[in-house]
Formats: C-alpha cells, sequence, structure tokens
C-alpha cells in the first residue's frame, strides 16, 4: 500500500500546531476566543482527516 507522505506530514503539522494553540494557551491561563478555539478545532479535525486518508484504500 502506498502512502501519500505529503498527506501524513501537513496532517501531523496541522494536529501538532492545534494542539499546541489549544494546549498552551490553557496552561498559562490566558485563554482564547471562541473563534480561535473553532479554528483549532477544525485544524484537528483536517489533520486527523488527512492522516486517515494518506494511504490508498477504503479511509477507516
Amino acid at each position: 500500500m502506498a502512502t501519500d507522505t505529503r498527506k501524513v506530514m501537513l496532517g501531523a503539522l496541522l494536529l501538532a500546531i492545534s494542539s499546541v494553540l489549544i494546549l498552551g494557551t490553557g496552561a498559562i491561563d490566558i485563554g482564547i476566543p471562541a473563534a480561535a478555539g473553532a479554528l483549532a478545532a477544525l485544524g484537528l479535525a483536517a489533520g486527523a482527516l488527512l492522516v486517515g486518508t494518506s494511504e490508498d484504500g477504503r479511509p477507516v
């Protein structure tokens, strides 16, 4: 099975950035606006989608 490494790398990057945004701002207790939190959540979803569909065949 071939893996599309660009999808994996982009998905991992989106997951990392979104996780740092959500968890990092919560740790320093400044809070994030709702719009930034919504974008970070969409980033997590998009990253998971890219990593999940990086191989040939049906995504799980």
